[in-house]
């Protein structure tokens, strides 16, 4: 299946056709050779015309006709190809698809003005540059040769109102085909018919000729034999047939245009879906999979190259060599985007261009910045078989060491820190992030994202409600009820400092379990000691006027703390009231809910969104600001409702196996 995608992708033929005044002409085609096992094969020949020859196979089940033989076009004449794609003028300048058979047919003719001087006068020509592709070729594959189809017509414009190229090049092609025409009609002037260099007669039965397959069989020898004379003397005469060539060769072989047409334009062109396999066998990457990854890109992405750096100025128009050498000046796998683009001074929209270019030609790969805290895991589809070779490139870049050796330690998910330790020698560490990289160059590891997921656990609240006993006028006069519902600790609580019930009960537990301070810890425990709290100091904020000395100053005190506390209510409500009712009382029934610091860090989170599994860690991170030791305190102290999970960024993972081929 691996090879048989392969085949669908690389072209079967490249085919140049040209239609004006003069008539309609096949001016060059590539390949033009048979291949080499077809020329050797033998073909039975019929006793008489009228004979079946046969194969083996049940004579009544007709095999669908082909015109694909080893990989190549054939069974269709020059002549019948020059009449399907010499399209009129109102076909031109737009896409122009044929399907025959198994062969699918793609192009954008070219309307082109060619001027042959001021004596005469101008004439319309019609280009046509084809390509046969396999008829199950996807649409992506096919979008991708209309515009290749579709640059190659507007270099050949471009160039022939510069000075003429193509109607040199036309003229010296016909000259060729015309020379070799009347040199045929003098070696055969009685030639028969069956020699008219159709190349597609053969599949024709019944008494055309007199010694049945083998005379048919012999005159499409014989035409294809013509024509690749002919071609040969094309090739050789004109660099317009040495561009389409190496056309041909790079589609085949890379996927990677890098060709100049007259000395002066520079076509540049990827066919991702077969650069890609480049670095991965079998990996069929989608050029909208790869607008997809390059839509996700963000500041706090980073670029791991997968060729050397000198190979990149293939694949960028001069235009942008300058801000890609300043960009590579600054490469580093460990840095952001974000930071690359400050140290190159360079626009980040300009750094998401080149980056996502280099992407698109399979220079480079879209990675988190390699630091201790990444977690790997060796991806799903790693090629780790006995077949493949990467055991011997790895021990290759890094000697004395077993590629199935290292990769073990990511059996499991694990982070580049759990594999060192401090008293590790700096090189031996840094030889391990070499050995990730590695790795990560060729689609060995995935690396694994931390997500949070918001999920309210409900159970247990109704019940609780109805245990404290207490009836829904009793819990107006109590605030706290209000805030934690049931789950508001009592003055027989477990918990240490308990507060019984009273106006600073709120605050007391807030300053127990949250304050940092030592002498709030103390004003708390010794307003613990007195269960009469909130009366005395209610009596004495009514007496404070006419006190004097200590009780003055204790009574301002506790005012302070009791305004306090209020304010801390007013904005737990707040807080507690950015929830839906249910998820309202899952939340408030956490420890953690009465510290206004945590519980708005949380509101925050939740109302921008990142707690619903499609953000991990690292881009919470970047986009608010925070430390890792935030988010994961903050999810540890709201774990009844905050569950985390470790999967693959879909932006990136998209590049590992959109469509493997089995």
């Amino acid at each position: 299946m691996r090879n048989a995608y392969a085949m669908e992708v690389n072209p079967l033929s490249i085919i140049l056709v040209k239609s004006d005044s003069k008539g309609d002409r096949l001016l060059f085609r590539y390949p033009y050779t048979l291949p080499q096992q077809f020329q050797t094969s033998v073909t039975p020949a019929r006793k008489t015309p009228y004979s079946l020859i046969h194969t083996g196979d049940d004579i009544l089940q007709n095999a669908p006709p082909s015109n694909i033989c080893f990989d190549q076009l054939y069974g269709i004449s020059d002549k019948d190809l020059a009449t399907l794609f010499a399209v009129k003028s109102e076909l031109c300048n737009q896409k122009f698809e044929l399907k025959v058979n198994d062969v699918r047919f793609v192009s954008h003719p070219t309307l082109l003005r060619s001027d042959h001087g001021s004596d005469q006068k101008s004439s319309d020509i019609q280009i046509n540059v084809v390509f046969a592709l396999h008829a199950q070729a996807s649409s992506s594959v096919v979008k991708c040769y209309y515009e290749l189809s579709k640059r190659i017509g507007i270099a050949l414009i471009y160039e022939e109102r510069r000075d003429g190229y193509f109607s040199r090049e036309i003229k010296t092609m016909v000259a060729v085909m015309d020379e070799n025409s009347a040199l045929q009609e003098q070696e055969q002037p009685t030639s028969a018919t069956g020699t008219g260099g159709s190349v597609g007669s053969g599949s024709g039965t019944g008494p055309t000729g007199t010694s049945g397959q083998t005379v048919v069989t012999n005159a499409a020898a014989t035409a294809a034999g013509i024509a690749v004379g002919v071609f040969d003397t094309i090739l050789k005469n004109t660099t317009l047939a040495q561009f389409i060539k190496t056309i041909y060769h790079d589609l085949c072989t890379t996927g990677l245009l890098n060709v100049t047409m007259n000395q002066t334009v520079t076509l540049s062109f990827c066919l991702p879906q077969k650069a890609h396999q480049f670095h991965k066998k079998g990996m069929a990457v989608e050029p909208e999979t790869i607008d997809r990854c390059l839509d996700s890109l963000k500041p706090y992405h980073g670029m791991l190259l997968l060729v050397d750096p000198s190979e990149l100025f293939d694949c960028v128009p001069p235009s942008g060599a300058n801000m890609l050498l300043q960009l590579i000046e600054v490469y580093n796998p460990l840095k952001s985007l974000q930071n690359m683009a400050s140290d190159a001074e360079l626009l980040i929209d300009y750094v998401y261009q080149i980056v996502g270019h280099l992407v698109y030609w399979a220079k480079a790969t879209i990675i988190y910045p390699l630091c201790e805290t990444n977690v790997y895991v060796i991806a799903p589809d790693a090629q780790l078989n006995i077949h493949s070779n990467l055991s011997d490139k790895f021990g290759t870049k890094f000697p004395g060491m077993s590629l199935f050796e290292v990769i073990s330690d990511f059996s499991l998910p694990t982070s580049i820190g759990h594999l060192t330790t401090p008293l590790q020698h700096p090189a031996r560490q840094g030889r391990l992030a070499q050995m990730v990289l590695w790795m990560l160059q060729h689609h060995l590891l995935m690396q694994l994202h931390t997500y949070v997921q918001f999920v309210a656990n409900l159970d247990g609240i109704e019940e609780e409600e109805f245990e404290t006993g207490r009836s829904s006028a009793e819990r107006v006069h109590h605030p706290i009820h209000l805030l934690y519902g049931s789950s508001a600790p009592s003055a027989s609580s477990s918990q240490p400092l308990a507060v019984p019930s009273g106006g600073n009960r709120k605050h007391s537990l807030s300053e127990d379990r949250y304050s940092d301070s030592l002498s709030a810890l103390l004003t708390t425990a010794a307003s613990v000691t007195s269960n009469t709290r909130p009366s005395s100091a209610s009596h004495r904020s009514n007496i404070s006027h006419s006190s004097v000395g200590g009780l003055q100053t204790a009574s301002s005190t506790d005012n302070d703390e009791s305004i306090a506390s209020n304010d801390d209510d007013d904005k737990l409500k707040r807080l507690l009231a950015a929830f839906p009712e249910p998820d309202r009382k899952a939340v408030a029934r956490i420890p953690a809910a009465s510290n206004p610091e945590d519980l708005a860090l949380m509101v925050r989170l939740w109302k921008a969104g990142y707690f619903k599994g499609e953000h991990h860690l690292e881009e919470i991170m970047y986009f608010e600001n925070l430390r890792r030791s935030q988010l994961l305190q903050l999810v540890d102290k709201f774990r009844e409702v905050l569950i985390i999970y470790e999967t693959e960024d879909p932006a990136i993972a998209s590049l590992y196996a959109d469509h493997p081929v089995e």
